[in-house]
């Protein structure tokens, strides 16, 4: 119990009393607060402390909020404009519709449509002003006042007050050299108040919404921070002997002051009492009087009861705090500390350009975006040293036992499929069959048989070869035995090479088409004809059976693969769509940020342009189709900016350039697009007096691009960056030793003025000992005191 005890009562006092912390929620108060009958004895911060110096700070980091307005007026602006579109259309059909005809109900009718599309019209501009408003404030730096102050009255509790329109958000935040725990900037209160437009409070009011601009904020204020303390010259004087000035005789930090009289008169001189009037809720702020240190005063106070004649009525006028102006002062950093900063960022700069040159194995199409483009030109040059033009590999050529094999042309041709062909793979090298003893030809060939139903199971086979060129694997397959050939008429073979050089320059040409071999061998009776279906795709299997053997050839169609293959492809065009998406029975516009496709069904990720609440969700996947979801009207041609068809176009091209590896030129093109790449690159950073011409930059090729000197640009490059650090140099240079003449020449005139005032003060003291000998003082505190207790008593 004891130990709960000592906790509770080590607890800031606002965190275990509600009155307290009522004393304290407004920066400003300008109400009554009641607590169980008893009235609330509010504060203002920046009046109870000592010495306290405000500081002007602005920073163009907070943009959340800011953010968040523009969408929003973006979303009402095209909103209203839309409206007012739609109301000028109707107002222009309804004139041709009516035409001649001059009827009171029709002239009544169109002026009460020119109207409505007249005032639609005049809202849709105020609403795109104020989103020009907003626009225009976005890039404009927020600024806010940091007020510091010493708690003398009691100096554990310190740290940063952070309201948020006058409403305290937090409390006791230690920021900069208050998190090292030392002495430094010890007792130390911060006050800010940050508007709407900065940050954005949680729901409770106990945070902020936005955790990175939140802390920025306590950064700047712990660099201010540091900045007081070396303005009130703590530290130089001596932070012990400051803390026994005002009665903290102890060394534990969180012992009270002491209740000595003199050490309670002193820390009244120099706080004096300001309390808010119970009926004009005015500030006012009370003279110092010695009878009035410990003075309790009433829950009614007004006006009238004080001592200054200048604040007596409740009609005077509040007396605005006037607070001493801060600035911060950067640190100015030496010669040799710059040049040790631009030596460390050339050093970085080479590094990057080092890693740009190594060279990355390509595992994947990933590997393949990820690539530099001095590997990209190696493996395109080594991959085709003949020319630039990249030639796909032939099917390889058919065995004997199917060269020679009697066929017939098919009987229908299927029709070509639109997709793009897959990556073409090696091609296995055929087995070299036996040759077969000549044998009389057929005298006839048979119609071929329709093919069979399909077989439940298949019969061991033995690979003979295998193609994979664009979306076709064929393979042909042979029993185990040895099986004897049979010869062909000459007119046969030529059919069966037609074939083949039909094939390889369909294969030339990349287009992607599923050709069925079908060959029919007949020597003493019928061929039998058979399909087998298999799992990943169609397999259809052609059985020619003679009195001597069979031959068996398989031809595999990847048709459920590729199927799927352009289903997705298909589903990844919906990316980029404007939708509309129903949250919470309200519909919101989006635009579709990612597509997920399976075989049941295709999912849309749909990323929202605004959202009003913070429990409404930023994003939602919903399934295509459904009644969630429904397409925007796209944008006439008219209402397209400039910069939303740039946009697009840029979007195309980015797209067009994306490398494929499935397509023929895909090395050539990937090529193509780092060589632009290079060429961007060095125009971006081309030293001013290169030997080279800028413009020659354009035209070079990919040879010239590797040819480049490298060495000698990175030195002008280099050499550049030098001159402009040193031209920057020199300048603050120069503008350092203006204010330093400056700061010299106030601080002599400063110095003049302390040693007048304090012959002043002398000639005073001796003055009054002279009048009353008995008076003591010896304190420049103690004489201001005196004298205006002196004037106080006069009046």
């Amino acid at each position: 119990m004891t130990i709960f005890i000592v906790l509770w009562s080590n607890r800031k006092p606002e965190r275990r009393s509600f009155r307290a912390y009522a004393a304290v929620l407004y920066i400003d108060p300008r109400m009554r607060i009641f607590i169980q009958g008893h009235k609330v004895r509010t504060k203002r911060l920046s009046c109870c402390l000592y010495k306290p110096r405000v500081y002007k700070y602005s920073s163009t980091r907070f943009k959340t909020r800011a953010e968040q307005e523009v969408k929003k007026a973006d979303h009402l602006a095209k909103i209203s404009e839309e409206k007012a579109r739609e109301a000028e259309s109707k107002s222009l059909a309804l004139e041709l519709k009516l035409g001649d005809d001059l009827s009171r109900e029709a002239r009544a009718m169109f002026r009460k449509a020119q109207e409505s599309a007249m005032m639609l019209r005049q809202e849709a501009d105020i609403k795109r002003k104020i989103l020009e408003t907003k626009q225009k404030a976005l890039k404009e730096p927020k600024e806010l006042n940091f007020i510091f102050g010493v708690n003398i009255e009691q100096r554990d509790l310190d740290g940063m007050f952070i309201y948020n329109c006058s409403r305290l958000i937090k409390m006791y935040e230690k920021v900069g050299p208050q998190l090292e725990g030392g002495m430094a900037c010890g007792g130390v209160v911060g006050v800010v108040d940050v508007p709407y437009l900065v940050l954005e409070p949680t729901h409770n009011k106990q945070d902020f919404a936005d955790a990175k601009e939140y802390r920025h904020l306590l950064k700047a204020m712990g660099d201010h921070l540091a900045q007081y303390w070396k303005d009130v010259a703590i530290a130089q004087k001596g932070i012990v002997k400051f803390w026994d000035e005002f009665g903290y005789l102890s060394a534990n930090w969180n012992q009270p002051p002491s209740n000595d009289l003199r050490y309670k008169r002193r820390r009244a001189m120099e706080i004096p009492v300001t309390i808010q009037c119970d009926k004009c809720l005015k500030w006012r702020t009370l003279p110092f009087q010695l009878d009035a240190v410990d003075k309790r005063y009433p829950d009614s106070w007004v006006c009238l009861m004080n001592p200054d004649s200048t604040q007596d009525r409740c009609d005077a006028p509040e007396q605005k705090q006037n607070l001493p102006v801060g600035v911060m002062r950067k640190d100015t950093k030496s010669v040799e500390d710059k040049q040790r900063e631009i030596t460390e960022k050339i050093r970085q700069q080479q590094e990057k350009l080092e890693t740009l040159q190594k060279t990355a194995p390509i595992k994947s199409q990933a590997d393949v975006k990820k690539l530099p483009l001095e590997a990209s030109l190696k493996t395109a040059s080594e991959s085709n040293p003949q020319g630039t033009r990249v030639v796909r590999p032939r099917s390889p050529p058919l065995p004997a036992m199917i060269k020679n094999a009697p066929s017939r042309p098919p009987l229908s041709k299927p029709p070509p499929l639109s997709r793009k062909p897959n990556t073409p793979t090696r091609t296995a090298k055929p087995p070299v069959p036996a040759p077969a003893p000549p044998t009389p030809p057929p005298p006839t060939v048979r119609r071929q048989e329709p093919l069979a139903k399909a077989r439940p199971a298949a019969s061991p086979r033995i690979p003979v070869s295998k193609v994979k060129s664009g979306g076709r694997m064929g393979a042909v397959r042979s029993p185990r035995g040895a099986t004897k050939q049979t010869p062909t008429t000459s007119s046969q073979r030529k059919r069966v090479t037609d074939g083949m050089r039909e094939d390889g320059e369909d294969e030339e040409d990349g287009e992607p088409q599923l050709k069925k071999t079908k060959m029919t061998l007949d020597k003493s009776s019928k061929p039998v004809v058979k399909k087998q279906e298999v799992k990943k795709g169609k397999v259809t299997e052609v059985r020619a059976q003679t009195a001597e053997g069979s031959v068996v050839m398989e031809i595999t169609d990847c048709a459920e693969e590729e199927d799927t293959e352009k289903d997705l492809k298909e589903a990844q065009k919906d990316k980029g769509l404007l939708v509309e998406v129903k949250v919470n029975k309200e519909w919101f516009t989006g635009r579709v940020a990612a597509v997920e496709a399976s075989k049941q069904s295709v999912r849309w990720k749909v990323k929202f342009d605004y959202v009003p609440t913070t429990s409404t969700p930023r994003d939602r996947w919903v399934f295509k189709g459904s009644d969630e979801v429904r397409l925007m009207r796209p944008p006439s041609p008219v209402t397209q900016s400039p910069d939303t068809q740039q946009e697009a176009e840029a979007e195309r091209a980015s797209i067009a350039m994306e490398p494929d590896t499935t397509q023929p030129g895909s090395s050539r093109e990937l090529m193509d697009s780092l060589v632009v790449m290079m060429r961007t690159f060095l125009r971006y950073f081309f030293p001013p007096e290169f030997r080279i011409p800028k413009d020659d930059i354009n035209s070079m090729t990919a040879e010239e691009l590797v040819a480049f000197p490298m060495k000698e640009y990175f030195q002008q490059y280099e050499l550049g960056l030098q001159s402009l650090c040193n031209s920057y140099q020199s300048r603050a240079d120069a503008r350092a030793r203006a204010v330093e003449e400056k700061s010299n020449s106030a601080e002599a005139r400063l110095r003049d003025s302390e040693e007048k005032l304090q012959k002043l003060r002398t000639n005073i003291v001796a003055l009054l000992q002279k009048v009353q000998e008995d008076i003591d003082i010896n304190t420049d505190d103690e004489l201001d005191a005196y004298i205006e207790d002196l004037l106080t008593k006069g009046d």
